[in-house]
């Protein structure tokens, strides 16, 4: 049934008296996403419109209403540098909109379409940065429950280039939440649910910690850890019996993905344990204030290709130095790989070298003795 009373929203649209709206900005569960304008404080901002709830029964409409109003309280307990801040819930006609802090960014999932994978030293910039973020929200009580490629954005333009943030807190809850969800419903998306979400329990911090894990690892790797299929079913069955496809692309961050991508919840880290072995793995200890904060860069300190638009792609980031790399061993060389008898590697000195020299040092003092001794 169409309701007749119900204004068409559109471009122009003014949203609560003060939402001016632009142009749609992409869709999600709750609705539609558009760019607009805060005529009173003058900015551009991203304001959700939540599903219409015509021709709902009104328990059911109530129940949508709600859940965008508690997906603002719960955000706006946040304010982290790596998550998309929330500044109002407006009511319009009777609905709630979520007003949020708009990011001219591609999410990584878009990044996934244009180059397949992203180079283990990015995705750990984003990782750990994301990460900071969701030991933030866990620490307030706050557990995402929806951590995916598409919900990880990259600002693309602006004094913001290069710096990733979480968004999309719509399903997300707070710890003292007793709301309890529908018999049968699994809450995330089936490519990055932990085995213990697939089975039936209830999403936990360290549910965000294996969904984390299960995102950076498809960055990497070009598919989720369970692979690829049409049928959701098909993934929730693997999810929920943790058939996860070992790593071969993840490189100094494979010890830190396994461990997040743990089967059992108890066993994997807590989200500041993930951050600060994404952080040592990749850059060694003590390097949080050269990546948290800073936008995402090569090892070189441009921004990525894939991060910006052209005009910004390849600058020297305004923060940026080379990233900082560990100090890692040398890695035992492979019998197959030794040098040959009676050769050694180039630019290794021998290890009599000090001999050799005192030797000849000690030939020229006796050649010399021997001259002055003719000469007399």
């Amino acid at each position: 049934m169409i309701d007749r009373h119900r204004p068409i929203v559109g471009p122009q649209y003014l949203v609560a008296g003060r939402y001016r709206l632009q142009s749609k900005l992409g869709g999600g569960g709750m609705g539609a996403v558009w760019l607009a304008h805060d005529r009173l404080l003058d900015r551009e901002v991203a304001i959700k419109q939540v599903l219409t709830t015509a021709g709902l029964p009104e328990a059911e409409a109530e129940k949508v209403r709600g859940q965008i109003l508690h997906e603002g309280r719960v955000a706006a307990k946040l304010s982290h540098d790596h998550a998309i801040a929330v500044y109002d819930v407006a009511l319009e006609a009777g609905e709630p909109w979520l007003v949020m802090e708009h990011l001219p960014s591609r999410s990584v999932a878009r990044a996934l379409g244009m180059v397949e994978t992203l180079p283990v030293v990015e995705v750990a910039q984003i990782g750990a940065q994301v990460a900071d973020a969701l030991a933030a929200a866990h620490s307030v009580g706050i557990v995402h429950r929806d951590i995916k490629p598409g919900n990880i954005l990259v600002a693309d333009r602006g004094p913001s280039v290069g710096i990733a943030k979480l968004s999309d807190f719509g399903i997300s809850r707070g710890a003292g939440d007793l709301t309890e969800e529908p018999e049968g419903i699994i809450t995330g998306t089936p490519a990055y649910l932990p085995p213990e979400v697939a089975r039936g329990a209830q999403p936990t911090e360290a549910s965000d910690v294996f969904s984390l894990g299960a995102t950076l690892y498809t960055a990497i790797e070009g598919q989720p850890p369970f692979g690829l299929d049409e049928d959701s079913d098909v993934l929730v069955e693997r999810a929920a019996m943790a058939q996860i496809i070992p790593p071969t692309r993840s490189g100094v961050l494979t010890n830190a993905l396994l461990h997040m991508l743990e089967p059992a919840p108890q066993r994997r880290p807590t989200m500041a344990e993930a951050r600060d072995e994404i952080l040592t793995a990749a850059f060694g200890p003590g390097t949080d204030s050269y990546i948290l904060g800073a936008p995402v860069r090569t090892e070189d300190g441009t921004i990525p290709s894939w991060a910006a638009r052209s005009s910004a792609s390849g600058l020297r980031s305004p923060h940026a130095m080379p990233l900082p790399r560990p100090q890692h061993q040398a890695p035992v060389r492979a019998a197959g790989n030794a040098a040959p008898v009676g050769q050694r590697a180039q630019g290794n000195p021998p290890s009599n070298a000090p001999l050799a020299i005192a030797v000849g040092l000690l030939i020229g003092l006796v050649i010399l003795i021997a001259i002055l001794v003719a000469v007399m």
